[in-house]
């Protein structure tokens, strides 16, 4: 059955692309426009479905594994170590981004006019992208507020502390952890008959993308989306070589369990719609409840690995497109604010270009350098959102081996796997 759906999903990309460059081709912009925006209705609707589930599954399972933890030592212990994980993949991320834009030189000799710089202020808002704002942002002045925003930062904070509370409770409130794993269970059920409709959606997504802006634009930026790409496939290769060392051969078969989330993300350019089936893939594979329900919704506010990448390629491509020299001194300093402001992404509209105008404004780099990405940003973010898939993936692998909660997944598993 996976491996059906996986046929049905790359199928749709497809034919996405295929279509859609038919309509850009044979019809008029504004059939194309119609064509898109008729499409988008399919695409909107599914994401819409996505965020339903998101907070109730993110709330129940977090909250369930919590209350499982021997004790509050325990939740400590694997909040240390995630965030520890999390860190150094940051690094590691930033480095390569760094490293790549480089070695690949994207933007040098790339002969572009100089953008209108009110065009590209009025194209972000960095105006609450602040420590205060992002530490106060933390945590929610209603829970409901922010379940009802899908503010999974504050959603975790909210279910650290019922979960905690749970756990620490005599006889563990077995009424109200009972209650949350029924509600966990069908929301997993829910996100099952959700799924059922992703292909259709990753055919909507792509077809009305390529009919509006057709597949040009590609070889317009084909030195700097082709240079992120080999960026990120270094970036996925270093990380299933560190799983691999770290978890054993095993691994190799977690990147066929979460193939499928990788590929609805890349798709649809979203992570957080590839959620609900990465936590269902970890638990398969063998991550242990408990550490997947904890790992996972902490990666996605602290653990966006592809995202990072592309905040020091695409300033330091910037600075290359507009001859500025930045000292190794000013890239080191660069890394370092962006190990800080990367970690402010959640819930932030167009986080990374945020962060990168941020980045520009800083470093006094030409902000207008914003609308030479933009273009493509949407393609861009289609690899950032399968990466931070992968990347949450192996983060939860590697905490469950390094707590010894990977347990042996069932036959049949291993098959729907292969």
């Amino acid at each position: 059955m996976n491996r059906i759906f996986t046929i049905l999903i790359v199928s749709a990309m497809v034919l996405g692309v295929a279509v859609g460059w038919g309509v850009n081709q044979y019809a008029t912009p504004a059939s194309a426009k119609a064509v898109a925006e008729n499409l988008s209705i399919i695409t909107d609707v599914f994401l819409r479905l996505i965020k339903m589930i998101i907070a109730p599954l993110v709330f129940s399972t977090l909250v369930a594994g919590i209350a499982h933890m021997e004790d509050s030592a325990s939740i400590g212990r694997v909040g240390v170590k995630a965030l520890g994980w999390f860190v150094c993949a940051s690094v590691v991320s930033l480095t390569i981004g760094l490293i790549m834009v480089h070695l690949l030189q994207p933007g040098s000799g790339l002969s572009l006019p100089m953008p209108d710089p009110t065009k590209a202020a009025a194209s972000v808002d960095t105006t609450n992208f602040t420590l205060k704002a992002f530490i106060t942002h933390i945590v929610p002045a209603s829970i409901v507020q922010a379940m009802a925003d899908n503010e999974i930062l504050q959603i975790v904070v909210f279910s650290v502390f019922v979960g905690s509370a749970v756990a620490a409770t005599e006889n563990r409130a077995p009424a109200v952890l009972a209650l949350v794993e029924q509600i966990a269970a069908v929301m997993l059920k829910v996100t099952g008959y959700v799924m059922r409709t992703a292909p259709i959606a990753i055919f909507a997504a792509l077809t009305a993308t390529i009919a509006t802006q057709g597949i040009g634009v590609l070889a317009t930026y084909a030195k700097f989306v082709g240079g992120f790409y080999v960026s990120l496939a270094v970036l996925w290769a270093l990380l299933i070589a560190v799983v691999v060392l770290i978890v054993g051969p095993r691994a190799l078969k977690l990147m066929a369990s979460v193939r499928q989330p990788a590929l609805l993300a890349f798709s649809t350019a979203s992570s957080e719609a590839a959620y609900p089936g990465t936590l269902e893939a970890l638990q398969k594979w063998g991550v242990s409840r408990r550490i997947a329900s904890f790992v996972l919704p902490l990666g996605y506010s602290f653990n966006l690995d592809g995202s990072m990448m592309y905040c020091t390629f695409a300033a330091l491509f910037i600075a290359q497109v507009y001859g500025v020299h930045l000292t190794l001194a000013q890239q080191v300093t660069m890394l370092l604010l962006l190990m800080v402001t990367s970690k402010g992404m959640a819930g932030v509209p167009r986080a990374s270009l945020v962060v990168i105008a941020a980045t520009l404004s800083y470093f006094r780099l030409p902000e207008a350098g914003l609308l030479l990405i933009l273009a493509v940003d949407h393609l861009l973010d289609m690899g950032r959102s399968a990466t931070n898939v992968i990347g949450n993936s192996v983060a939860a692998a590697v905490v469950a081996c390094w707590e010894n909660q990977i347990q042996a997944p069932a036959p049949e598993t291993e098959a729907a796997a292969a």
